[in-house]
């Protein structure tokens, strides 16, 4: 019943999204400033788990293929589809969850206990369409541009790894990418992004706009919005792979 019951209330914070803006410049500038706060604010984060998750990727993969007869060009396949099935788009929204997710809950939880909120909702302004609406549009804009990023440097790492160790030479790490690329793959891992997307924002500022209490309520908001959005990316990795693989 507990989970039936966050569900249902979330389905109906979700509804109110969708009602017409009061003011559709300040919803603009509102969602250029989270577009900034979430995308370019999280390149940095973004770039170095991506080339050092390629590298690791590399380094381990040769170390299996132990057996003389086996290519080296896999390494360059087995790097290539795993960063772009795997660890572009789920290890990066992981993180994410965890940047971004609590931004998110501490964000709206500290305007819900000063109660800025109520002030917004007297106003007669969509409270959650103006706090939520542009957080998830700006979420679901950005974070896949992120994870194109990511799987194109975490590919690279490996890549330079490769060449600069002497594990695989740069023409045969490229050559094993060539040969097991596929398009589904690359609509699979943006199927997987946008889906993510829109569960870390969502969750996260659900569980911001609910808060009772004062700071400590809203730290453990944040908490939450972490864990629950890390679960939640989790299960949809599963159902989606299910689904469309």
């Amino acid at each position: 019943m507990f989970f039936f019951y966050h569900l249902g209330r979330y389905l109906l914070l979700l509804r109110r999204l969708f009602k017409k803006p009061e003011n559709k410049l300040l919803y603009t500038r509102e969602l250029i400033r989270q577009m900034y706060s979430i995308g370019v604010g999280s390149i940095g984060i973004v770039t170095i788990i991506a080339v050092f998750s390629g590298a690791v990727t590399t380094v381990q993969t040769a170390y299996q293929l132990i057996a003389s007869w086996i290519s080296k060009s896999v390494i360059g396949a087995i790097v290539s589809d795993s960063s772009l099935l795997e660890l572009g788009p789920t290890i990066t929204s992981l993180v994410l969850a965890g940047k971004i997710g609590s931004s998110i809950a501490s964000e709206i939880g500290t305007m819900r206990v000063t109660e800025q909120i109520d002030a917004l909702e007297i106003m007669g302004i969509n409270a959650p369409g103006y706090l939520i609406g542009p957080k998830i549009l700006a979420a679901l804009l950005t974070i896949p541009l992120l994870i194109v990023l990511s799987i194109s440097l975490c590919t690279a790492g490996g890549m330079v790894v490769g060449e600069l160790t002497g594990i695989v030479p740069y023409k045969l790490f490229v050559e094993g990418a060539r040969s097991s690329f596929q398009t589904y793959n690359l609509f699979f891992s943006m199927t997987k992004a946008i889906t993510f997307s829109f569960l870390i924002s969502s969750i996260s500022a659900y569980q911001g706009y609910f808060v009772e209490g004062g700071s400590l309520e809203v730290g453990k908001a944040s908490t939450q919005a972490v864990v629950y959005s890390s679960v939640a990316i989790l299960v949809a990795d599963y159902v989606l792979a299910q689904l469309l693989l």
